[in-house]
């Protein structure tokens, strides 16, 4: 299938102002007036207790990363394994359509912040047609699980079956890290070009939490 770019990235360019400030030009200040009475003047305290942080940072959480997707009203179970990035910038999907590809960069479904995106071939040659390939057929309101490699299994509820050009594939949106916590399912659809060996279409379901 054609594959979702997955290189999603922003920067932030950060500017500081410095201003002086002196006093305007002059006579010099007039010396202060001699007081009558005499001040005491505070000794300085032998000791300062300060708080000290450790300094080992915190430890950063490890992912659990989804092991099996099942969408019973499609006939959907398959095994899941972690992904990454091709060297095109594409993000890299198992050769088998049978089996899921999980964005490792992104979210976990144990995160609690940011999309899980797992994503499998329609078809491929010498293998049998996926289960992805029902993924157009997915009504909204059914239920998605998805099992991660604690044994957890997580549920999410269908808001939505979209066919998207790949030239219009919202990435940024579907490969968020932050803001949403959604199950984002994609596979290739629309009609086959057999001249690029590619699908028209991605098919993108979108799914939330079970609370």
């Amino acid at each position: 299938m054609g594959r979702a770019v997955a290189g999603v990235g922003a920067s932030l360019a950060i500017a500081l102002a410095l201003t002086a400030c002196g006093s305007s030009p002059g006579a010099a200040p007039s010396a202060p007036a001699p007081s009558a009475t005499a001040t005491a003047t505070a000794r300085p305290t032998p000791a300062v207790e300060v708080p000290i942080a450790a300094a080992t940072p915190s430890p950063t959480r490890r992912p659990v990363p989804p092991v099996r997707v099942v969408a019973a009203s499609i006939d959907v179970d398959m095994p899941v394994v972690a992904v990454g990035v091709e060297a095109g910038g594409f993000m890299e999907l198992p050769v088998d359509p049978a089996i899921g590809g999980w964005y490792r960069f992104g979210s976990d479904p144990a995160a609690s912040d940011g999309n899980v995106v797992i994503s499998a071939h329609i078809d491929a040659p010498q293998y049998p047609i996926g289960p992805l390939s029902r993924l157009r057929d997915l009504p909204a309101g059914e239920v998605v699980e998805v099992t991660d490699a604690a044994g957890d299994v997580r549920r999410y509820q269908v808001q939505s079956v979209t066919y998207y050009p790949k030239a219009d594939l919202p990435v940024d949106e579907l490969f968020a890290r932050s803001g949403t916590r959604n199950l984002v399912l994609i596979t290739c659809g629309g009609q086959f070009d057999s001249r690029t060996g590619r699908y028209a279409d991605n098919v993108v379901a979108i799914a939330t939490p079970i609370t």
